[in-house]
Formats: structure tokens, sequence, C-alpha cells
């Protein structure tokens, strides 16, 4: 059902308590994020030798966006592990948080459509922490799918989030399998694993479930702002799957379907369409 796409939360006033919470966090949120955003462009320059590995720059992005969390107080609990191997990320994708929480638990970099770019805000961090950039244009698809093996040869573990869109956080969409072609070219399946990853948000205590989901035509501005105004912390589950190697499955979409599967077995509440 499709209900749930135009259904949002009904949101209160934040009210002069809630006010008084944003005004603390909200200087705190902006100096680490940018002041990070600095600090990782100026290593930028000493990583110029060392193209296309970035050994510095992924940890300054982790270390950040485990202090914004703390700030915006989004409790992370960790299962699993992150593999080692070479290959890519795939997750659900409930909300812009995920970029902040995925990267607090991994050093990955996220591939995204071509309009987070021009995002405020987002789209600077996003263009800053080496996000590849996708456009939904058949004519590209041979130029993007390069752009792809370049950074995962270059050892770059590449975060996809194949639902395509975001969700209200309850539920997990049917994966798309088209990204998943890269992992079938130029012999790239013999050495490619994928590692399934869920991602479940638990709303602060009396907070509409889908508190931290953002999808549709909600704004991120308001919708930070009631996270920093809340009186009370949620939390965020992240299950690394076991890593699936590509040469297992005959092609993208058995390995799409293999990769929803995981993932859908660490979500509860509300799951397909």
């Amino acid at each position: 059902m499709d209900d749930w796409r135009g259904d949002k939360p009904a949101l209160g006033p934040i009210g002069g308590l809630g006010w008084l919470r944003v005004l603390l966090r909200i200087v705190p949120f902006a100096t680490v994020t940018y002041g990070g955003l600095v600090l990782l462009l100026a290593c930028r320059v000493v990583e110029v030798p060392f193209a296309p590995r970035r050994p510095v720059t992924p940890y300054i992005t982790q270390a950040v966006c485990r202090l914004a969390l703390m700030i915006m107080g989004l409790r992370v609990q960790v299962v699993g592990r992150p593999m080692r191997v070479a290959g890519a990320v795939v997750a659900n994708h409930a909300s812009w948080l995920d970029i902040f929480v995925l990267n607090a638990c991994d050093r990955v970099y996220f591939v995204s459509k071509a309009e987070v770019a021009r995002w405020p805000g987002i789209g600077w961090l996003a263009r800053a922490t080496g996000t590849v950039f996708i456009a939904r244009d058949p004519a590209q698809a041979r130029v993007q799918q390069a752009a792809f093996e370049a950074r995962l040869r270059a050892g770059h573990r590449l975060l996809f989030f194949p639902e395509g869109t975001s969700t209200d956080s309850l539920r997990v969409l049917p994966f798309k399998s088209t990204l998943f072609a890269a992992f079938f070219t130029h012999g790239m399946e013999a050495v490619m694993h994928i590692q399934p990853v869920s991602v479940r948000y638990f709303a602060p205590k009396g907070a509409d479930a889908r508190f931290y989901g953002w999808w549709g035509d909600m704004d991120f501005a308001p919708h930070l702002l009631r996270i920093l105004a809340s009186a009370r912390r949620g939390r965020v589950v992240v299950t690394f799957h076991a890593p699936l190697a590509v040469d297992a499955f005959a092609g993208r979409k058995d390995l799409a379907a293999a990769c929803e599967m995981s993932v859908r077995s660490a979500q509860g509440g509300e799951q397909g369409l």
C-alpha cells in the first residue's frame, strides 16, 4: 500500500523548553559538523599523494558523525561488525540521519542521487566526504558504472540504498537491482563481497514511531529542529549481516533479493510496501 507516503506525523509546536534545547544543541552541532568539514578539507591536501586512497579523512568523518549523534541525543547500538574485505555495503534508507549513523559505524562512501548534491547543508557535506552522485539518465549509465568500478578497485567501500528513496522508518521497500549490475563486470564478481546492513530507529518515549523517518516532501530544517528539541533520547540499532560473495549469485536480481532478505530479517513492525 502507498498511503503511508502521504501520511505525515501530526506535530505540535516545539514549546519554550524545546526551543531552549534547540539553542543549547544547535551551536555545538554546527560547530562539530562544519568545523569537522574545514578540518577534513585541510587534510584532503595531505592525502593528494595517496590518491585515490584516503588514509586520514574517513576517520575525521567518522569522529564528526559520532559527536553529532551524541549532540542530537541519538544512541547507536551496533550488532555484528563491518567487513574488512573488498566490496560494497547496502542498507535500507529511512532518513537523512542514515548518513551520520552509517558513517559513525563504518568508514564508507555513499552513493546518492544527483539531487542531493544541491541540497543546502547536506549537499556540501556529501560532496566533501566523497559521495558518488548518480543521475537518473540511461545515457550516463556506462560512465557511472565506470566510476563505481574505479572507486571499488581503489578499496573504497561504497554504500548503496537500493530502495531508491527514504521511508517513514517503519518499513523496507523492495530493493531495485540496477546498481547491483556494477558488481558483475570485468571480473569484479570474483573478488567482491556485499554486506547487507539493517538500520532500525526507535523514537523517544512518547513520540510518534516515525519520529526519525524522513520521506516525501518533508523539509530538512524543521526535522532537524524537532530532533534537537526532544527532551528524551531515541536510539538506532545498526545490524551488520554476514557478507555475501558476489560470485555465489547468478546475477544482479538474485543478489539484490538476497540482500533485501538479510536487511528485512532485522527489521520489526511494518514491512514491505
